[in-house]
């Protein structure tokens, strides 16, 4: 997921790791991220966790999907 996502873009990806963010991201579940160019630069991706609000966490913790 090092592509940068276009602005707007929704995209779907699954948790494969959840160290340190248990409470907000379950193993295996589907989430949409939100595009955000900067988080993308870091390494980091935007998605809507549990919560309903969406956060950063790191890039390796979630694979890409195609719906």
């Amino acid at each position: 997921m090092a592509e940068i996502l276009k602005r707007n873009e929704l995209r779907s990806v699954v948790c494969v790791k959840n160290k340190g963010y248990a409470a907000s991201l379950e193993l295996r579940r589907l989430y949409q991220t939100v595009s955000d160019d900067v988080a993308g630069k870091l390494n980091q991706i935007r998605v809507v966790d549990e919560s309903g609000d969406d956060y950063l966490y790191p890039e390796e913790y979630f694979v890409a999907v195609q719906l």
